[in-house]
């Protein structure tokens, strides 16, 4: 059902204090606490004597303690106290899963920790560019499988009907997409020329008339897309050469968390190459970002519900790029199943 040995979003840094924490990943309860130093641990959410979720406890120290016997669990997971025995019982362990902070968020890597390496997470090179601006967004949950929002976010021509009055418009119906596959991850792109510029992104090209517009949509494993927005003016749109001065540039980064089959949690920024200190347009972009969002999940909701009802054989042109990615899902999930046999 999911791909383990991989890095996911748990939950965003500010979450994160010296009060436990917890949250559901991959059908696996987790709790998640700060160390005096700062570093986030992440555990396995389940005393192993009566099964009370050790986020019911409390933090001591860098240990965390049971609230129903007082065991106490290093950031290892082992039981360094059991008051009242005179040994610690050897069946007193709790899974430890590596966790790190980046981009504002907590990393955890879900499958054997031997294979985790923080290199692995995605390289965003503008993150710390002064030129480029950032929107912070939140986490938000959506009722339905991790799979019907990568097939979303490999659906650029979804908008045009789902963000009509945002990021769509007339202009986009039935041009062609291009589908690339890459070892990290497939990518949906196709430019339009000549055209109006979406509503959203009105608002702050700087220039006037119609544009040249690149839609570039990124999933990279197990969940992770990068979708790009380019709006320049028209006739100057190119893959190749120096991009325009008056070039727009929007990078959308959306991390996705299983929570289990059924249940997702979304969490999500976007970069942009203009007004970097800008807090008004940060704002603006959170507010039009999240709205578009909430379109989605109205729709992938209900889709849940009417794949659970009825299924279906259909597939369209546009879903070669989502039908691909699956296809590569199911097989570095098969992959990893002799592993997790053992």
């Amino acid at each position: 059902m999911f791909l383990e040995n991989a890095w996911y979003v748990a939950a965003l840094s500010d979450n994160i204090n010296r009060t436990p924490f917890a949250v559901k990943m991959l059908n696996q309860s987790l709790v998640l606490y700060r160390k005096l130093d700062g570093s986030v641990v992440a555990l396995q959410d389940s005393c192993p004597h009566r099964r009370l979720p050790l986020s019911k406890g409390r933090v001591v120290d860098d240990t965390l303690e049971c609230g129903y016997h007082g065991l106490r669990f290093d950031c290892s997971g082992a039981c360094v106290e059991a008051p009242g025995a005179k040994h610690i019982p050897k069946s007193a362990v709790v899974r430890h899963y590596p966790a790190i902070e980046k981009y504002g968020m907590v990393w955890v890597w879900m499958g054997d920790s031997a294979q985790a390496n923080p290199a692995d997470i995605i390289d965003i090179k503008e993150w710390d560019d002064p030129s480029w601006g950032v929107n912070r967004g939140d986490a938000m949950e959506m009722a339905c499988n991790y799979l019907y929002i990568t097939d979303n976010l490999l659906d650029p021509s979804h908008v045009t009907w789902v963000h009509q009055g945002s990021f769509g418009s007339s202009d986009l119906v039935g041009m062609p997409l291009q589908v690339t596959e890459a070892d990290n991850g497939i990518t949906v792109w196709r430019w339009l020329r000549d055209i109006e510029v979406a509503p959203f992104y009105k608002k702050f090209v700087k220039f006037s008339g119609k544009c040249d517009r690149k839609q570039q949509y990124e999933m990279r494993y197990p969940a992770h897309a990068v979708i790009r927005a380019i709006f320049t003016p028209s006739g100057t749109g190119s893959d190749e050469g120096e991009l325009h001065p008056d070039v727009f540039l929007m990078d959308s980064y959306n991390f996705l968390t299983p929570i289990d089959e059924k249940n997702t949690r979304y969490f999500w920024f976007q970069l942009r190459n203009f007004s970097p200190d800008d807090q008004t347009v940060s704002q603006v972009f959170n507010e039009d970002v999240r709205a578009a969002f909430n379109e989605d999940k109205v729709v992938l909701e209900a889709v849940q519900l009417g794949m659970d009802e009825h299924g279906t054989k259909l597939h369209l042109a546009a879903d070669k790029g989502s039908l691909v990615f699956r296809r590569r899902m199911q097989e570095k999930i098969a992959a990893e199943a002799p592993a997790q046999d053992l």
